[in-house]
Parts: structure tokens; sequence; C-alpha cells
């Protein structure tokens, strides 16, 4: 589950959800409500997305997707998925990601749609995007975040379609980071963050991050109002999919 607490007057949200932190709809929907907090009081100044023990988040929680009954259910999750991603991607104040351990496919996702990312220098911590290798694309918001995030189509590239898992130093090196801290500075230096961009007078931060995402939300936006992209859920229903995701939950547990 989620983990919230304040602390100096921000809002950090952890990932606890074992083994790996993944995500399912309960932490989406705690997510949601943390966010619109945040945008809706002065108090706390920021939020900042971490996790617990060696992961940051392995993504979604697999069974979601194993179990979808039909196209309607897996519309629903994802159609509230998107919205939770694009609140968090547009939130007002400055988010933070601090990135403990391993991320990956959404638990990058989630970690790109913030504002500065920030990883603990630790040698087995890997990331990355496996969804290629396991045969699902992306959503609407999740690949316009992620794209956002790369600043450029071919980063993008050459992240979303290896599927490889790299170390931090080639995280950084590819911009899936923006900073290597040690381990014991990682949410002080997330907190710095925080401060340095919102505290100042009159909190310019929020006008201007509004400014620079509103082009990439209102593009997310139009696209899931006007695009039929339930269509591209179909493939949670394709067996050879389905395999591979119960493989790789068989392998997790």
């Amino acid at each position: 589950m989620l983990e919230p607490y304040v602390e100096d007057d921000i809002q950090i949200v952890k990932f606890n959800n074992p083994k790996t932190n993944s995500i399912n709809l309960e932490m989406l929907e705690q997510l949601n409500d943390i966010i619109q907090s945040v945008n809706s009081h002065p108090s706390p100044k920021g939020l900042i997305l971490t996790g617990e023990g060696r992961f940051f988040s392995s993504g979604f929680d697999l069974p979601i997707f194993i179990n979808f009954k039909d196209l309607e259910e897996a519309t629903r999750f994802f159609a509230f998925e998107e919205d939770v991603l694009v609140s968090l991607f547009t939130c007002s104040k400055p988010v933070i990601s601090a990135i403990n351990g391993h991320a990956a496919a959404a638990g990058l996702i989630y970690s790109m749609a913030a504002d500065y990312r920030i990883v603990k220098d630790h040698p087995k911590i890997k990331i990355g995007m496996s969804e290629i290798k396991i045969g699902l694309p992306l959503t609407i918001a999740q690949h316009e975040v992620m794209r956002f995030g790369f600043d450029g189509n071919l980063k993008f590239r050459d992240v979303m379609f290896s599927g490889q898992m790299v170390d931090v130093h080639k995280a950084r090196e590819m911009a899936l980071v923006d900073e290597i801290v040690a381990e014991a500075e990682l949410l002080e230096r997330a907190k710095q963050v925080v401060s340095q961009w919102i505290d100042t007078p009159n909190r310019p931060f929020i006008r201007m991050k509004q400014l620079l995402k509103a082009d990439t939300a209102d593009r997310i936006r139009r696209k899931l109002k006007e695009e039929d992209w339930q269509d591209g859920l179909n493939c949670f229903f394709q067996d050879e999919v389905r395999q591979t995701l119960e493989f790789v939950q068989a392998s997790m547990q």
C-alpha cells in the first residue's frame, strides 16, 4: 500500500507493497486523494515519491492484468489510471522521485511523472522499461509522460524499444534520472530540491510548471477523449501475452 507522511512540511509517499512495491488500484486511489489534497492547500509545499526496501516499484500488480474479465473492466482500470497519472504529472507543487531501489515498468513511468528524479548510489539497483518484452504497449498518458521526461524522441526510442534494465550510472547517462546521491542523502536531497523550488516570494514555480506541462497535458486529455485508445487494451486478452504475464508473476513470488 502507500505510506503517506509529512516531514518538514513536505508530503512523502512511500510505496510499500511487499515484495516489489507493485501498484494496485487501492494505491492509485490513495495517490489520487493525496495529489488533490496537495493541490488544494498551501501546505505541504511539495510531494516526494519513494519506496520501501529494495524496490521503488516494479510496476503495476500483475494479477490486475491477468484477472481482467473483459475489455470493459480493463478500460475502467486504465481510464482511472490515466487520470491519476496526469494528475501527478500536473501537480501544482514540486514532485520529486527519490528512487531508493529497482524501478521498472509503471514504477519508472510514475517516477518520470515527477519534476526531478534522484536515485541512491547502489550497484545492484536496476532501472528500465520491460513492457516491449512482454507484449505490452504504453497507454496514451504513459507514452506522453515518458516522452516528456526524456525531452526527445531518440532517448525515448533507446529506452522503450530495447526493454533494457540498466544500473544507476547508465540511467543517469540515458536521462532516466537527474542525480545520483548516497543512500543517507536521498530523502534530504529530495526535500532540498522541493524547498529550493517553492520557497520563493509568490511561488512562481507553480505558474512556470503549469506553462511547461500544459501542452503535453492538453494533448493527453484530447487524445483520451478523441481516440479509440481502448482498442489497444485487447493485448491483455491475447494468449501469448497472458502466458508471459503469468510466467513473470510466478517468477516474482
